[in-house]
């Protein structure tokens, strides 16, 4: 099963986070199928930037959004 959730960059203390489509089972930050966006919760307001047609192709294809993804998306007013 594939997932769109956070893959988490950045540095100590200083988090910003890939948007990505990767299996289900797979680590946090490990091997994914493809990056679909950026989040960064540090800036005011946060930075967000999404392909919203590859999220798109990939719900259509089965793949199920995380809860923090889900969040993000919807108070972005984005896909889902």
């Amino acid at each position: 099963m594939v997932k769109i959730r956070l893959f988490r960059t950045g540095a100590k203390n200083q988090p910003s986070y890939r948007i990505v489509a990767a299996e289900a089972r797979g680590k946090r930050d490990g091997q994914v199928l493809e990056i679909l966006g950026f989040y960064d919760p540090k800036t005011k307001p946060a930075t967000v930037k999404v392909k919203t047609d590859r999220v798109k192709h990939w719900l259509s294809q089965g793949a199920q959004l995380s809860d923090g993804v889900r969040k993000i998306l919807k108070e972005d007013g984005k896909a889902a």
